[in-house]
């Protein structure tokens, strides 16, 4: 059962000098708890509430922020046990600021570790009926709206380098019950699920997921960011994208460069006729330089200019014209010599600052692999496409949370580290606060108000917080 309990420390206080008490928790911190507490104190936790509807009745009693917070949370302490943090936010800082707690009454009785990890502080049991009154596309539409009309503009973060990807979100091949999958034989293998685009904003020297689509895992990547490519307002005047070769698209390149001023990276295939002027371009020339990647030392660069009337489109007057960066691959262990050819709309880089900006793509794998591995994007836990919705919802807020603490000077020491190594290695702290349960009540104590209470309390009263604290 999913508890509320509000702060109301001077009644807790008389309720403890009565002889009621129900727990005691020794105030801690973990770097969750850091995180969230710097959320809520940058208004970043605000923002989701002001964009998520309440579809409650007016007269709900458990505060809607304090969900989504907690939904959150649950999916950044996916490795911690509830019968170890057996309330969902043991920082009485956190606590204190947030107002209102929310503690599992059964969790620590009926779940044991392992399933804990896996079901997370806020059960789909007790989100059912609320959030079964969204359709589950709305998940997506609020992280955007989030996200880009409320998030970066109260931190002034601004992307001007995007990254655009998508990624598999597997469930079980043989599960027909997960509503919308579909299935795709793709990769050497047959896979269930769904597909998730996004584009990943480069913001000083994080990446930020700033717009999101969703679709089955059959839908080709173009298809299902398409959309995105045309109308995304976080790509500006300016701006530049990177792509890989599945979103290879002419008429696109064509919009994105003259319509919304966007450059394109991509690199080509070797069937184009682009690819193989460039790359004989690059041979004839044979100018070529090292590549500025020193971990790339078997491998050398050439410019190719203007290959526009290589690459051309049912409406050759609408084509823009774009330069290329060929890379050869010279390894002496290869059975012939290899290239590669990486173009650019923006006409003004050369051949290093084109490889260099494309370089950044692989970034996007990255956020993809953690997600997956650590934050358990596909460790859903029913089959009904609102919660598979809501679950990635909350994952990715999680996950963009951490990325804006390390911008912020408390979490400036964690920039460039992933989550699971810091966690591996962080050590939680002890504040000297005691956190009493009373009812639908909690009070925040310090261990000397702790001691003196202690000490003030008849011997009858000793004995049931003596029964209390020994679990503590």
């Amino acid at each position: 059962m999913i508890k509320l309990v509000r702060e109301n420390k001077e009644s807790v206080l008389d309720k403890i000098r009565s002889g009621k008490i129900d727990a005691v928790a020794l105030s801690t911190t973990n770097l969750v708890d850091e995180i969230i507490l710097a959320m809520n104190q940058n208004g970043i936790l605000s923002c989701l509430s002001d964009v998520i509807p309440d579809k409650r009745k007016p007269n709900a009693t458990i505060p809607f922020k304090l969900i989504l917070t907690l939904s959150a949370a649950a999916k950044m302490k996916i490795k911690t046990a509830l019968t170890d943090v057996p309330f969902a936010i043991a920082d009485h800082r956190v606590l204190g600021e947030l107002g209102y707690n929310i503690i599992d009454t059964e969790g620590r009785n009926e779940i044991d570790s392992t399933q804990a990890i896996d079901k997370g502080i806020m059960t789909e049991g007790a989100l059912r009926f609320l959030f079964g009154k969204y359709e589950y596309q709305n998940f997506f539409t609020y992280y955007n709206e989030t996200v880009q009309n409320h998030i970066l503009p109260k931190l002034d973060l601004v992307a001007n380098i995007h990254i655009l990807d998508c990624t598999k979100v597997e469930v079980e091949l043989s599960n027909e019950n997960y509503e919308e999958s579909t299935v795709v034989k793709d990769d050497g293998g047959v896979y269930r699920g769904y597909k998730l685009a996004t584009i990943r904003g480069i913001v000083e020297n994080i990446g930020i997921i700033e717009d999101i689509r969703f679709g089955g895992i059959n839908t080709h990547d173009l298809t299902l960011s398409e959309n995105m490519l045309y109308n995304s307002p976080v790509l500006k005047p300016g701006d530049c994208i990177i792509n890989d070769r599945g979103f290879i698209s002419r008429d696109i390149m064509n919009y994105l460069k003259t319509t919304r001023k966007v450059d394109m990276y991509i690199p080509l295939k070797s069937s184009m006729d682009a690819f193989e002027m460039a790359v004989s371009t690059a041979k004839y020339q044979n100018i070529w330089q090292p590549h500025p990647n020193k971990k790339r030392k078997n491998q050398m660069i050439a410019f190719v200019s203007n290959l526009k009337d290589h690459w051309v489109s049912e409406t050759p007057q609408n084509d823009v014209d774009f330069n290329a960066c060929v890379v050869w691959d010279t390894k002496a262990d290869k059975p012939e010599n290899e290239y590669y050819v990486f173009i650019s709309t923006d006409l003004s880089k050369n051949d290093k600052q084109i490889i260099q900006t494309y370089e950044l793509r692989p970034e996007i794998e990255e956020d993809y692999r953690q997600i997956k591995d650590f934050w358990k994007l596909e460790d859903f836990q029913s089959t009904k496409i609102r919660f598979v919705a809501f679950h990635i919802m909350c994952v990715l807020f999680g996950y963009l949370f951490f990325q804006l603490f390390t911008l912020l000077p408390d979490g400036e020491q964690y920039s460039h580290r992933s989550l699971p190594v810091i966690l591996k290695n962080y050590k939680s702290k002890n504040h000297g606060y005691l956190v009493f349960y009373v009812d639908d009540e909690f009070g925040i104590f310090s261990l000397l108000e702790s001691m003196k209470l202690y000490a003030s309390l008849d011997d009858s009263v000793r004995i049931v917080l003596d029964s209390v604290l020994v679990n503590v």
